[in-house]
């Protein structure tokens, strides 16, 4: 794994033609579970996948569910939420996130495949809002907000990426 500039992983994947056939994952990495969404063939569009437990005894485990979904969605690349504060400086919960990263690149498995990370400001508050008038059970509120976090995420890069070529291109 290697960390690019949000616009760079965007131009190599196209330099490579990995856009062809390649779609994104963002993910939401929090201290228990890791929200996971995946772009479109074309990627414009940002869907919900699944949420995954993280404990750091099975990294392994966590790294053979995301080869499985390199697989499956001929993935071009990691987009990962990133947790900035109010001011746009790094917090202290972008901690975990590092060492998460970390670990998934220690694993050996996922040689090549670029990665990158994007501002998660306020994806899991405003996902929790809209959420809040249906009264759901905890369990099923979290799964939710995780999932669709990470779809706030992914879709923030798309429209970052796709209105940049568009402005440039």
């Amino acid at each position: 794994m290697k960390f690019m500039q949000p616009m760079v992983l965007f131009q190599q994947a196209l330099k490579n033609n990995r856009l062809e056939r390649g779609r994104f994952l963002g993910l939401d990495v929090g201290v228990k579970y890791v929200g996971l969404a995946i772009s479109d063939p074309h990627n414009k569009i940002a869907s919900p996948l699944s949420v995954l437990v993280r404990k750091k005894t099975k990294i392994n485990l966590m790294a053979k569910d995301f080869s499985v979904l390199i697989s499956e969605f001929s993935l071009a690349g990691f987009i990962v939420g990133y947790p900035f504060d109010s001011q746009g400086s790094r917090s202290v919960e972008a901690v975990p996130v590092k060492l998460f990263m970390e670990e998934l690149r220690n694993t050996g498995k996922f040689e090549g495949l670029p990665y990158t990370y994007w501002d998660e400001r306020f994806t899991s508050k405003c996902v929790e809002a809209f959420l809040r008038p249906l009264n759901l059970q905890h369990a099923l509120s979290k799964a939710i907000v995780d999932k669709f976090a990470a779809v706030g995420i992914l879709q923030g890069y798309l429209d970052y990426v796709n209105r940049n070529l568009k402005e440039t291109g």
